[in-house]
């Protein structure tokens, strides 16, 4: 009898993912749970794991003691705990960081960790890095999970603890004598689906950028007007 293997996400592109993971390991039964977990329905299916990509809800103890439950957080762990890891990194200039699969437990993202990739976010839209990580993940790192079940390790180093952005921080006019490449960061960062996009207020419009791209002394993209 095939495994149960759980996993638990609300974003489009991990759905697509879903399908190529349940190619790449047919040895598994892999059940999608969408948006929030449902602790009776999880109970009935006892998975041998638990995976959460791109999760922003609380996952209750009950599960992170009784199933083993990976958590996926791009961040330089133990740097980077806490909200909005990618555009706390992009705007420190921060580029270069890891997909990290920590096993879920009480305080937020301080698990061990099973394993991590690099990931390079010197580039593309918040929408296309997101993206990349979820083939990262499905591609890479659940297989090699469940094919070899790494024993976690503990973090080790500085914590440092990042605050979940508010729309109020995606203004502009909120940097400090920006540059064009900071500018760029700025904008691409926040370029996804659910996220406040990068704003300038114009007495009674707000203009909303999007898909910015950095050319040499210039950076083109495209806007959005809305009365405010």
């Amino acid at each position: 009898m095939k495994a149960n293997i759980l996993i638990v996400t609300s974003k489009k592109w991990n759905f697509k993912n879903f399908k190529l993971l349940t190619q790449k390991c047919p040895k598994f039964n892999f059940i999608l749970m969408k948006d929030e977990l449902d602790i009776a329905k999880t109970h009935t299916l006892k998975p041998k794991w638990i995976f959460f990509p791109h999760y922003s809800h609380y996952i209750p103890q009950e599960i992170y003691t009784k199933y083993k439950c990976v958590v996926f957080h791009e961040a330089n762990l133990p740097f980077g705990r806490g909200g909005s890891p990618l555009q706390n990194h992009i705007i420190r200039g921060i580029y270069h960081i890891h997909i990290n699969a920590i096993a879920a437990n009480k305080e937020l993202d301080s698990g061990d960790i099973y394993m991590k990739r690099e990931f390079d976010i010197s580039t593309g839209s918040a929408k296309k890095l997101y993206k990349k990580a979820s083939f990262i993940i499905f591609d890479e790192m659940i297989p090699y999970i469940l094919k070899h079940a790494p024993k976690p390790v503990a973090q080790k180093g500085e914590v440092v603890v990042f605050k979940r952005r508010t729309p109020a921080q995606s203004a502009l006019d909120t940097l400090s004598k920006p540059n064009l490449r900071q500018i760029y960061d700025f904008i691409r960062m926040l370029d996804a689906p659910s996220y406040p996009r990068a704003f300038v207020n114009l007495e009674n419009f707000k203009i909303k950028f999007r898909k910015v791209k950095l050319k040499k002394s210039s950076l083109k993209g495209r806007f959005i007007i809305n009365e405010n």
